[in-house]
């Protein structure tokens, strides 16, 4: 029985490689020491199914973009008219280290201002993780984000702000005085307000600000989600990283109900993600579990490329333009435009 499958394959397979072959320039079908030979492999590489399809029709979408700039540039989309007052706050944080809050602040930043929105960055981390990966050396900065919480009288937010690091992109660098705001702060009036007073006179410049926060819930964390319309949680995809998630929502519970009632979720972002493992899947199904479609479709899959970009200073948009990551936070760009902007019923009073 398996040797008439076997002959029977064999003839349907020489019937459709000579019909193939008759249909080509009528070119004669391959002999079967031709067959055996290695198959060419475009340079570009095997298309790999993926299992994520905004991704794929993400990349599909910049790659017909990049042939249409190349043979017509055109110009930059903006928003509509009447949606050029609406200004986004977006939070980016995480208690837990090393979840991919500056990688995601960076490259989302650079995505969106890619679409034409202008952007900018509050780097509110000590460390001043996403400064460097900007090109900014932190160490010889003479004012920074620090300045503009501790003596706002003295040193507004615009002075101390970069702009044009790349078109639409502006960046609020720290460096490591910022460890020494909560002591400073901590006796002053409306402490968990500051920032929000002084992103007011500039907030109506942008289209989307984006806070990196640091990796702890203290008073930089605080006034972030103070200002901000809503939050932004990269996670990633482990176990200990999903245990620190009640933690940080009953923090977010608690600035909705006592400082800031228009807060939101803005959704959870799975980072570092590995296919390969069925631990990172289960995390994923998880929290898909807890927050419904609160979890972005999208993931942010490990790659050496986001270690490697920050290295020259360039987002991994501009590093490696057609890497999965550079596609997914494009991806992530775009979802989050649409959705907010869908949303948009016309000019605030």
């Amino acid at each position: 029985m398996l040797a008439r499958l076997y002959h029977g394959l064999r003839e349907f397979l020489e019937h459709n490689l000579t019909a193939l072959y008759v249909q080509k320039d009528n070119a004669a079908p391959p002999t079967p020491s031709e067959r055996t030979r290695e198959p060419k492999v475009p340079e570009s590489g095997p298309k790999k199914k993926t299992r994520f399809p905004l991704q794929s029709a993400a990349q599909k979408r910049y790659r017909r973009l990049r042939r249409d700039l190349v043979a017509e540039p055109s110009p930059i989309p903006l928003l509509p008219k009447e949606a050029v007052r609406l200004t986004r706050v977006i939070a980016i944080a995480n208690q837990k280290g090393g979840v991919g809050k500056t990688t995601t602040t960076m490259n989302l930043g650079a995505a969106l201002a890619e679409l034409g929105r202008k952007t900018l960055l509050i780097d509110l981390d000590p460390q001043a993780a996403l400064s460097v990966g900007f090109g900014i050396n932190s160490y010889e900065l003479e004012e920074t984000i620090y300045d503009a919480l501790v003596v706002p009288d003295s040193i507004s937010l615009q002075s101390i702000t970069h702009y044009e690091i790349r078109p639409n992109l502006d960046i609020a660098p720290s460096n490591i005085d910022l460890a020494a705001a909560e002591m400073e702060l901590v006796a002053t009036m409306g402490r968990e307000y500051i920032l929000k007073e002084i992103l007011e006179p500039i907030r109506a410049q942008y289209h989307y600000i984006l806070i990196d926060c640091p990796p702890s819930l203290s008073l930089l964390t605080i006034n972030a989600l103070t200002a901000a319309d809503s939050v932004l949680i990269p996670l990633q995809c482990e176990y200990l990283a999903l245990r620190g998630m009640r933690t940080l929502i009953e923090v977010i519970e608690k600035a909705q109900k006592k400082l800031n009632p228009s807060l939101k979720i803005l959704g959870v972002l799975g980072t570092m993600y590995n296919a390969r493992t069925i631990h990172a899947r289960e995390v994923i199904e998880e929290v898909r579990s807890v927050f419904g479609d609160k979890v972005f479709d999208v993931v942010i899959r490990s790659s050496i490329k986001f270690a490697e970009a920050p290295v020259v200073h360039k987002p991994i948009l501009e590093y490696a333009n057609e890497h999965p990551g550079a596609v997914a936070y494009r991806t992530l760009a775009e979802v989050i435009v649409n959705g907010e902007e869908s949303e948009y019923q016309g000019p605030r009073n």
